[in-house]
């Protein structure tokens, strides 16, 4: 079985990426197994075969040293991840953290 992934290749589209997620999440809140899912043949369009570069199960509990940073980041988006840490009830300090672990460790592997 291979898995079909478009993967972003810049930081903004992925916070774009993970907004656009979780908007579409809020969206459908309460409506899982309420609606039977109809499967069609259609052409999905130009997708590209990637690497699972997600770690096993047992492998997510591992935690490494963090280091603290500052950094300067637009205005804009530190209300964006603002206000999807909040409508997800967690700290966008984690969101843009988790944002830039994924975005390193994936890089680096394919480097």
């Amino acid at each position: 079985m291979s898995v079909k992934v478009f993967l972003p290749s810049d930081s903004h589209t992925v916070a774009m990426l993970f907004a656009s997620m979780a908007q579409g999440i809020e969206e459908k809140e309460g409506e899982y197994m309420k609606n039977k899912i109809e499967y069609t043949e259609e052409t999905v369009g130009d997708l590209k075969i990637v690497k699972d570069f997600l770690p096993p199960p047992d492998q997510l509990v591992l935690r490494e040293d963090n280091v603290k940073v500052t950094i300067s980041l637009k205005k804009s988006s530190i209300t964006f991840f603002k206000e999807q840490a909040k409508k997800q009830k967690t700290s966008y300090q984690k969101m843009i953290r988790e944002v830039v672990d994924w975005y390193a460790s994936h890089y680096q592997k394919s480097a």
